[in-house]
């Protein structure tokens, strides 16, 4: 302990607070605790002390609660990934859910018709379609977090950022979010880059040719592996992927981009491919998609067909509505809903989430579906309205930061009986909800767990305009 160290003791955790951190409160102030569960009792260390709170991580606990158990993986604790794994799942699912309504109706102060029991996981490791590790020439060590430094000493690393620092790696030895080939793939392409003296990125300096290693796997068995080089090191690209091919014939799609930008985005790159296919092929109940190395796509594959499912029971399409599916991405929810209604129309600002869209409509012999690239705060008028019908259900799946003013606005004008909300961020989606309160009721509510051991939860809202 270092003499400037502050504890306080014996502190009981009473609860979760905003992004997964955990609560208590001494002498009136809230304290937030990482890495506790509520019904532990625990020592902390202070890392922040301001007027009216505390930032504080556990130093000892001194009683377990009965909603902790002993992490699966050795990277808990500075991986951002996996970070409620030392709670019970059950647990994990009560929280979420509590925290969801207690989000719609403190801070949205909306009343909610029903609510309803979250949709959990069936498998709640090895879920996420797909990884992106970084290549760093220094790892950085657990056990200098408090120092500060990177130790000279310190090999290369492959692996994950610590959370909110860019320029720190720590090496991953085994992750828990995808099946174990994803590891075998990693580390084989760790130890053949480290042999062959392959540089490793300088994440300041931005130096280095290894930069990063993408791993996208599909429930139907089907694996690709996108390497991303800053140069055109030719010998060094070719002996790599080859040593890859010849080591996982399971490699269905092994593609390589070369990224010298200031940040790691691959979405405006040229991608090259080296063997196999360029796409993967995904399903979700009776759906065939393309996924492209720059495709977004649902991280979750099964979870993500139960929300969907879920979507298509709250908007309860008969086969004669016409339905809007607003930040449509790359079509999915669209697709999956178009054999239950006259038409869909979706519309996305980004132009190579539609061209994917387009394809997927396509591939699965879709007519009824029309998908538009354009700012939906500029579109979403009475003149698209007048060209496409006026719209019987609204499916709106913003990003994080919720729905613009100027789109809540429109939907108040249109008023469409029923909008389905998407989100996955409930404390904005709950900001929008109270300003559509103005005309809609809140029907139903559910959340789906498609990120099991996180504390982040998709939820889905029933509107239907108010009497």
């Amino acid at each position: 302990m270092r003499p400037s160290e502050v504890f306080i003791k014996d502190l009981l955790i009473t609860g979760f607070a905003n992004e997964g951190r955990s609560i208590a409160h001494v002498d009136g102030k809230v304290i937030f605790v990482k890495g506790a569960v509520p019904g532990d009792v625990v020592n902390v260390r202070v890392l922040k002390n301001k007027s009216d709170y505390i930032e504080a991580e556990v130093a000892e606990v001194v009683q377990q609660s009965a909603d902790r158990q002993q992490p699966f993986c050795p990277h808990f604790g500075p991986c951002g990934g996996c970070q409620w794994q030392h709670m019970r799942y059950a647990a994990q699912l009560a929280y979420k859910e509590a925290a969801v309504f207690d989000t719609l109706e403190r801070v949205g102060k909306v009343r909610i018709q029903q609510k309803l029991s979250i949709v959990g996981a069936d498998q709640d490791r090895y879920y996420r379609n797909k990884l992106e590790f970084t290549f760093s020439h220094r790892e950085w060590l657990p056990a200098d977090l408090f120092q500060s430094k990177i130790a000279a000493a310190h090999p290369p690393a492959l692996g994950y950022h610590l959370p909110g620092a860019f320029d720190r790696v720590f090496d991953v030895k085994t992750c828990y979010l995808q099946p174990h080939l994803s590891d075998r793939i990693r580390l084989a392409i760790r130890e053949f880059t480290l042999e062959h003296g392959y540089d490793y990125f300088d994440l300041r300096k931005q130096t280095g040719l290894m930069r990063n290693v993408i791993i996208r796997m599909t429930t139907t068995g089907e694996v690709m592996v996108v390497v991303i080089f800053t140069s055109d090191e030719k010998e060094k690209i070719s002996a790599l992927l080859e040593y890859l091919i010849c080591q996982f014939p399971e490699i269905t799609s092994l593609l390589y981009v070369l990224n010298s930008k200031k940040n790691d985005s691959i979405y405006n790159l040229e991608v090259f491919k080296y063997y196999g296919n360029d796409v993967l092929r995904e399903r979700i109940g009776e759906l065939s998609f393309r996924i492209s190395a720059q495709s977004f796509f649902q991280t979750n594959t099964r979870q993500a067909e139960k929300l969907y499912d879920g979507v298509k029971r709250f908007a309860a399409l008969n086969g004669d509505e016409i339905v809007y599916d607003l930040y449509t991405g790359t079509g999915s929810i669209a697709l999956y809903l178009a054999d239950s209604c006259k038409k869909v129309i979706g519309i996305e600002q980004l132009d190579q989430a539609i061209i994917d869209a387009k394809i997927n409509a396509i591939i699965n012999d879709i007519s009824n579906v029309s998908f538009y690239t354009s700012d939906i705060g500029k579109t979403l008028n009475n003149s698209f309205v007048n060209q496409h019908g006026q719209p019987d259900v609204v499916i709106t799946d913003p990003p994080r930061a919720g729905m613009p003013g100027t789109v809540i606005s429109e939907l108040l004008k249109m008023l469409s009986p029923k909008i389905v909300y998407v989100s996955c961020n409930v404390a904005t989606q709950a900001r929008d909800l109270q300003l559509l309160s103005e005309k809609y009721t809140i029907k139903r509510s559910q959340a789906f767990d498609l990120f099991p051991q996180t504390h982040h939860v998709e939820n889905v809202v029933e509107l239907i305009t108010s009497a």
